[in-house]
């Protein structure tokens, strides 16, 4: 039998918010229903399947929504059907979200093609390019190695030591770019070529080629005169971020979506998917027991990958009560169900795990947001509880980028898609939002 602070301790690892789920795994709930009918495969799998030529599509929706799992579904969707996939989260190894621009994507994504894809295709002409350009970046890589007395695999690396430097230290990055700039359409040209061979090479029957670049949709937006960098990357450069010889997936800022710019990038990329939330209440406030199983089964699967014995009521909690609690706080936003189950299992020494330290849990994060929120912002956030709408507006889509508000959809009776908005559960306790409330009335 399983020791109890064993078992708590496997607990509070199997609800770590921050991996997303492979393909395939058996913790995976499809949401499709409680997200209005949202499903990628669908969207995006029969498009690219469909078309005669190379697709770009943006996909958004709240940081930790569960973007990266679906894209990983995705992934093995393509895969299944002959289609090779090179995914990558753009953040972990290449780009600073905090101050991120198009050349650091496109550095970003050559990097990660001439790694995934060397064994395939001929890299000289990229290789060549980097030649060209060795005597003005070699000291910005930091390498006093001379470029044609390099093997492959060493030139290659230089790539990986240049987004590196892009990332980890921000004196070079400006450097970087200055430099770099300028060639990017060349760039493209040869990385193309790179591509064209590669896919002539492909292994395994695949005959097609796409690329997903994930978490694209945490760059911090940094506005620079007129124009903001999420305008720099997805509009100004839209040509040359669509250029890549292959099928492409960019997760992209919800607020960019939501903004003034909308019908341009419509125009450009066609139809964007947004992934909502799990809708755990209706429009009007009622608890919606679909969504709200849907999100217990969430917690469920997790829980039964390591105990089958326990009830989840009246068992790992205290109570059903407890349970719907946490369920409903959470928002429908999947990242913060299991920062809340975590935490509350953190505070917990013995199971149940009790209303308590559920709470305390919740306090917490309404602590975070309470301080995510400016003082003018308060009566913004009154006004959509009540109307359940937003304004285009930047302080709006301000709130939407750091997850205050929340966006719903679901089908009506006539099976047309519906979509709302409200603030975060967790908001509602806090004395600034009850003042702005009562201010409305």
């Amino acid at each position: 039998m399983i020791d109890s602070q064993e078992l708590l301790t496997k607990l509070y690892n199997a609800f770590n918010p921050f991996e997303p789920l492979p393909a395939g795994d058996p913790k995976y709930v499809d949401c499709q229903d409680v997200r209005g009918d949202v499903d990628i495969l669908q969207e995006f799998g029969n498009r690219i399947q469909r078309a005669n030529r190379n697709t770009c599509q943006l996909y958004s929706g709240h940081r930790g929504a569960g973007k990266s799992t679906e894209l990983l579904r995705l992934k093995q969707y393509l895969e299944n059907r002959k289609f090779y996939v090179v995914y990558f989260a753009a953040d972990e190894e290449d780009i600073d979200s905090e101050d991120a621009q198009y050349t650091d994507i496109l550095l970003a994504c050559t990097r990660r093609l001439l790694k995934d894809l060397q064994q395939f295709g001929d890299a000289s002409p990229v290789l060549n390019w980097l030649k060209e350009r060795w005597q003005d970046l070699k000291d910005l890589v930091q390498t006093p190695i001379e470029f044609d007395n390099m093997k492959l695999e060493a030139q290659i690396a230089q790539f990986a030591k240049l987004t590196a430097n892009l990332r980890g230290v921000p004196e070079l990055r400006h450097q970087i770019r200055r430099k770099v700039d300028p060639h990017t359409v060349t760039l493209i040209k040869v990385l193309n070529e790179f591509l064209a061979d590669a896919k002539s090479k492909l292994p395994n029957g695949y005959t097609q080629l796409a690329v997903i670049v994930d978490n694209l949709d945490r760059m911090v937006l940094v506005k620079d005169g007129e124009n903001t960098n999420h305008e720099e990357v997805f509009l100004d450069r839209s040509e040359q971020l669509k250029a890549l010889d292959c099928h492409l997936i960019y997760t992209a800022p919800i607020s960019m979506l939501y903004s003034k710019r909308a019908t341009d990038i419509r125009d450009i990329y066609g139809e964007c998917l947004i992934l909502p939330m799990i809708m755990v209440k209706t429009r009007t406030g009622e608890v919606y027991e679909p969504g709200v199983k849907k999100v217990k089964e969430v917690i469920r699967k997790r829980i039964r990958q390591i105990e089958q014995e326990l009830p989840l009521e009246n068992g790992i909690f205290d109570s059903q009560q407890t349970l719907e609690r946490l369920c409903l706080m959470s928002g429908g936003h999947v990242r913060n169900l299991l920062l809340l189950t975590q935490n509350a299992i953190g505070r917990t020494e013995e199971l149940p795990i009790s209303e308590k330290a559920v709470r305390r849990a919740i306090t917490q994060a309404r602590d975070d947001y309470h301080r995510a929120v400016e003082n003018h912002q308060w009566c913004l956030l009154a006004e959509v509880s009540r109307s359940k709408r937003i304004v285009n507006d930047d302080q709006y889509r301000s709130l939407m980028y750091n997850r205050c508000l929340l966006e719903y959809r679901y089908l009506d009776e006539d099976q047309e898609m519906q979509r709302w908005y409200d603030i975060h559960p967790l908001i509602q306790g806090i004395s600034e939002f009850k003042e702005a409330v009562a201010k409305l009335q």
